[in-house]
């Protein structure tokens, strides 16, 4: 769907903002709670030089791994395709649960609903076992989180505004079939 700038109304711009700074905040939380725990084997020097190590290639391979594969070339474009298209069709529970909507969490197709819940629950679960572990192994742990999402929110950030300026909207193939006609 390409939309030009022209067809910005207020009331769109902020249904998409909604839904795609909503997301944000979701990820924002999460960096803001887990950079400190990232940092805390360096800020006390608890890394052993293979920690180092590990710790390293932790960090760039989530950078890749999350930050790149991830929300660059999936979860991004999507987040800000479904955002556009619930600003040119909004529906009142759809705009209030925006970021939910963004997130693929409802109102999706049958696979992606499928990805996006057990991502939810994968993470979900993931977090849980990883607050078991003691330092530094939970700060290379975290350190892959934090180098991760923080490449995926600043990209996420690009993704809208390049939307929102240039008109440069994401496909997405998220959407119910039926969303087409309405």
């Amino acid at each position: 769907m390409a939309v030009s700038s022209t067809q910005w109304t207020a009331p769109r711009l902020l249904i998409a903002s909604w839904g795609v700074f909503g997301v944000l905040g979701v990820l924002s939380q999460a960096l803001f709670r887990l950079t400190p725990l990232a940092l805390e084997p360096v800020q006390k020097g608890m890394l052993e030089p293979y920690q180092w190590v590990i710790y390293v290639v932790w960090a760039v391979l989530n950078l890749y791994t999350e930050g790149y594969k991830g929300f660059q070339r999936g979860f991004n474009p999507r987040v800000v395709a479904r955002a556009v298209h619930l600003a040119h069709h909004p529906k009142p529970l759809h705009v209030i649960l925006a970021p939910a909507f963004c997130m693929s969490l409802f109102y999706a197709t049958r696979k992606r609903l499928i990805v996006s819940w057990s991502l939810v629950i994968g993470i979900t679960l993931v977090v849980v076992l990883v607050r078991q572990l003691d330092q530094p192994w939970r700060g290379i742990v975290d350190i892959g989180v934090v180098t991760g999402l923080g490449y995926g929110a600043a990209h996420l950030v690009v993704v809208f505004f390049k939307t929102l300026v240039a008109g440069e909207t994401p496909t997405t193939d998220s959407l119910p079939a039926r969303a087409s006609t309405g």
